[in-house]
């Protein structure tokens, strides 16, 4: 039988689509936008002739973004840093929620309240400097995975998720037959977990591969630099030679140089997100449930 719906429910439908309709527009328009300006004539884009489809469509942005052979090495280095980064976050991350989220661990209440002030306080950047200095981690690859490697925040919605999706009477079973807590966690909680390890890895991931921060701080060498630094010393001279070195041959003129640096500025946004826009489809439905994870309190 189906259920008959008054005026009020019908206007706050009608209201509900008009509110979703409106924050698609907000959201799709600054992306449709930038696609289309880093491929339209910038003499569009400054006059206001090009508002959302591309207008005198040129590729002259992209090919002296690809040209430069910094962009390249950059791409290397950051998918480097980014799997290497989010595979020592799964490996710590995971072992650790776990063992805080079984009742039989003694000291858990302390371990969490220490855990818990990492979020309140910090080292702050000199003395984290420091400590990567003592370590002899400067100007390597481990200065950019190994500082934050692991968040409270993290651990506490891993460990809300063990707690909640791995039920109790399943690990006492599996001791029962004679499991270790080692197999129990690699053969029983490992396979259930495939929601959190995919969220836990995208969150992570996305942000090894917008960080620059700890580049900037402690890599010396351009050969390491990570993408996110390249793109950002490109917009900061704001103008790529034709040559790819960064330096503008005597022939071209200011206006050819500014035309130039916008499309440049509007390419480089594209080649920063697209493989994030590549990969986020197939995780999406990871990504949905993850929203909700450590959403419900004990």
């Amino acid at each position: 039988m189906k259920e008959k719906r008054g005026l009020s429910d019908k206007v706050f439908d009608r209201i509900n689509c008009l509110l979703v309709f409106v924050i698609v527009l907000l959201v799709m328009y600054p992306l449709i936008f930038v696609i289309s300006a880093s491929i339209s004539d910038p003499a569009a884009v400054s006059t206001g002739r090009m508002w959302l489809w591309p207008v005198d469509i040129t590729w002259e942005g992209f090919r002296r973004v690809f040209e430069n052979d910094a962009i390249w090495l950059g791409y290397k280095n950051t998918i480097i840093y980014t799997i290497v980064g989010t595979l020592i976050h799964l490996v710590l991350l995971l072992p650790s929620s776990y063992a805080l989220s079984r009742k039989e661990l003694m000291g858990k209440k302390y371990l969490l309240w220490f855990i818990l002030i990492t979020m309140l306080f910090s080292g702050g950047l000199i003395p984290t400097y420091l400590v990567v200095h003592s370590l002899g981690m400067l100007n390597t690859i481990w200065s950019i995975v190994i500082p934050g490697v692991v968040g409270a925040w993290s651990v506490l919605v891993a460990r809300t998720f063990f707690q909640q999706s791995i039920p109790d009477q399943l690990v006492e079973a599996a001791k029962i037959d004679g499991a270790s807590d080692i197999y129990i966690f690699v053969r029983i909680v490992i396979p259930l977990s495939a929601p959190l390890i995919a969220v836990m890895a995208l969150f992570h991931g996305v942000s090894m591969w917008n960080q620059y921060f700890n580049a900037l701080v402690y890599i010396s060498d351009s050969d390491k630099y990570p993408l996110q630094l390249v793109l950002r010393q490109i917009l900061i001279v704001n103008e790529i030679g034709q040559d790819g070195t960064g330096e503008i041959g005597l022939a071209e003129s200011l206006v050819e140089q500014v035309r130039n640096a916008a499309l440049v500025k509007y390419a480089v946004m594209i080649v920063s997100a697209l493989p994030l826009l590549l990969i986020y489809p197939f995780l999406q439905r990871y990504f949905v449930k993850g929203v909700l994870i450590g959403s419900v309190k004990e």
